[in-house]
């Protein structure tokens, strides 16, 4: 006899394995069913975790108990802070990974969690009654029953690969598609739209000549994306590689346009704007002579590098020809050609911000099936449809990111109130609250959080603790102590800024731009024996440290901003409200509060087509 679950995720992609890690860790009976248990969590695309943007997921999902960034820890060959340059607000964490290895690692760490149990099928058929989602039905024929359903299907969905004028059925290379889900949810009312996405050729790292490319190394420094006191062993000196295309590689490419699915009309999905093609870059910014080319290695144990910036869908013969002609690739030998792909996805604003459908209770979506791109994006929405999954069994409230309080919370509002019209990427630019958002604090914003609901352990507790400990220890000094001409003058002449003429408090010199804590705590034996003595990461509470008191006056400004437009989240809109009775409401507007049915009026402001006009109306119908 089948046992019957709490939780059932289709799909082993990186939604997937965090929603049934959250979900299990909590205490539900999960099913994680996926097509390939090789596969857990695959880099279908590049082999890369974090960036702009992303990695403050990553470094989110981390604080909140997930396990994206210590996989991506345990299997990273490179590790770069990206805008050293600039403020805080926009430092973004990126690694390189072995991509063989995080696959690997995942599959451990899913293999070893209680309560969560793996299964290898295909899912063709979700059991539905009574507008709520029973169980699944597998291409074996098999019956699971549960009390949730979270779909996590990527790419899968009807899934078609083009190249050149060759199409193939299958979710990426050698993979089947997934058939029947999207007819079945038709029919019960969802909307289901398509998308395309992309990726270049894969080649042989054997046949580039590294003379003729830029070398591009990580930090020297390392670095680490979990908040955990891990000592992961990393070969962190795998280096990536830069080259240009040109006008003469241009030409090559145009040769294929007539037999290229963008140009000939066959592809109908929507493409990612931020991320297009390489034929897409050609036509769309005619006027420039190259774009840069990233080699990104895709392991330790492989020849095999990544072409970042050359995504196509040309005949792959038109590909290799205009691959020959790029400075270091003149001898290149593809593995495979590039491809894009088109699949099914189901427009976010049938969604609530639990990530639970509106139309069929009980069953949750995630990931790109929702519109969105890239792992980080997924991973997120994945853990938080296992968390609020757990919590509907345990008839819980939902657990809801606000947009002051994470970059999770951004994404997920921007999805189910604005929706999507191509593939939905994650940028700084999209949040308005990014000085509070910063990668370096998602444990201060977030592990109590996840703690209180049971799903960080106790040790991310205390290392919380012991980090904020720390730091206030530092910050208290700093702002206690003076220091001398005599003990500072020589550093402060050495980093271009003004000697003191007098004794100053610590924290007036550590306020100057030009001036670094770790390397004046060099010159303070008592602050440098406060930051040797804690038992949290050093470098974390200095950095830690060194913001709060640098960014003090921008952060407290900008969560004044946030408290006081956070009013309008507690004016609540009553369910099934009839907008049809306020005449004074524009034509758009009242379509659109129709459609996505927000449950406060702050939602409703950030709804596209909602004017300002149309929330004065509201808040007067709402006695404000």
């Amino acid at each position: 006899m089948l046992p019957e679950y709490d939780v059932i995720v289709v799909g082993g992609g990186h939604a997937g394995c965090e929603a049934a890690a959250a979900a299990a860790n909590m205490g539900s009976r999960t099913l994680l069913i996926s097509m390939d248990m090789a596969k857990y969590a695959q880099m279908s695309c590049n082999p890369a975790m974090g960036g702009i943007a992303k990695g403050q997921i990553v470094k989110e999902i981390d604080a909140l108990g997930g396990y994206s960034a210590i996989v991506t820890d345990k299997s990273m060959i490179q590790f770069r802070m990206l805008n050293r340059s600039k403020g805080p607000a926009m430092w973004s964490p990126r690694a390189q990974c072995d991509r063989m290895v995080f696959s690997n690692e995942w599959r451990s760490i899913l293999e070893n969690i209680e309560h969560l149990d793996l299964w290898q099928d295909l899912v063709t058929e979700l059991i539905i009654e009574n507008k709520t989602v029973k169980g699944v039905i597998t291409k074996l024929g098999i019956r699971f029953e549960s009390n949730t359903v979270i779909l996590t299907n990527g790419t899968f969905l009807n899934g078609l690969m083009h190249v050149g004028k060759q199409q193939v059925e299958g979710g990426r290379a050698g993979e089947a598609a997934s058939k029947g889900i999207s007819e079945q949810l038709s029919n019960h009312g969802f909307e289901v739209g398509r998308m395309k996405t992309g990726t270049p050729a894969r080649i042989d790292g054997r046949s580039i000549d590294f003379t003729k490319v830029q070398e591009q190394k990580g930090d020297v420094e390392g670095g680490q994306f979990s908040f955990l006191q891990h000592d992961f062993i990393t070969n962190n000196n795998k280096s990536c590689y830069i080259t240009y295309t040109d006008l003469q590689v241009h030409s090559i490419l145009e040769t294929g346009f007539n037999e290229s699915p963008l140009f000939t009309g066959t592809i109908n999905g929507v493409g990612p704007r931020y991320c297009p093609s390489i034929e897409d870059k050609i036509v769309t910014f005619a006027e420039k002579e190259k774009h840069q080319l990233f080699l990104e290695p895709e392991g330790h144990t492989t020849n095999e590098y990544y072409i970042n910036g050359f995504s196509s869908s040309l005949p792959w013969d038109i590909q290799l020809k205009a691959l020959k002609k790029i400075s270091g690739l003149e001898e290149v030998k593809i593995y495979r050609p590039g491809y894009a792909i088109e699949y099914d996805y189901y427009p976010p604003t049938q969604l609530s911000h639990s990530l639970e459908t509106k139309n069929i209770k009980n069953l949750y979506f995630a990931g790109q099936i929702n519109g969105t791109t890239g792992y980080e994006e997924a991973a997120a929405q994945g853990m938080m449809a296992g968390i609020n999954a757990n919590l509907n069994i345990a008839k819980k409230d939902a657990f809801i990111l606000k947009r002051d309080q994470a970059y999770i919370g951004v994404l997920i509002d921007d999805l189910v109130t604005k929706g999507v019209d191509e593939p939905y990427r994650m940028f700084t630019s999209r949040a308005e609250y990014r000085i509070l958002l910063r990668q370096d604090n998602a444990d201060l914003r977030l592990t109590e959080l996840s703690f209180n609901m049971g799903l960080a352990n106790e040790e991310r507790f205390n290392l919380l603790k012991e980090k904020i400990k720390s730091r206030d220890q530092i910050i208290k000094f700093i702002k206690e102590q003076s220091v001398s001409p005599d003990d500072v003058n020589p550093y402060l002449e050495s980093v271009g800024t003004t000697a003191l003429k007098q004794k100053r408090k610590l924290v007036d010199v550590i306020l100057r731009p030009q001036v670094k804590l770790d390397e004046i705590a060099e010159l303070i034996p008592e602050l440098k024996n406060i930051i040797n003595s804690t038992k949290y990461k050093k470098e974390e509470v200095v950095e830690s440290a060194e913001v709060l008191i640098k960014y003090s006056g921008y952060i407290e400004r900008e969560q004044q901003v946030a408290d006081k437009l956070k009013r309008l989240e507690y004016i609540k809109i009553p369910k099934g409200y009839n907008y049809n009775d306020i005449h004074s409401l524009s034509t758009e507007g009242r379509q659109k509060l129709k459609k996505i049915a927000p449950k406060n009026i702050g939602q409703a402001a950030r709804i596209s087509g909602v004017s300002p006009s149309d929330i004065s109306v509201l808040l007067v119908y709402m006695g404000r």
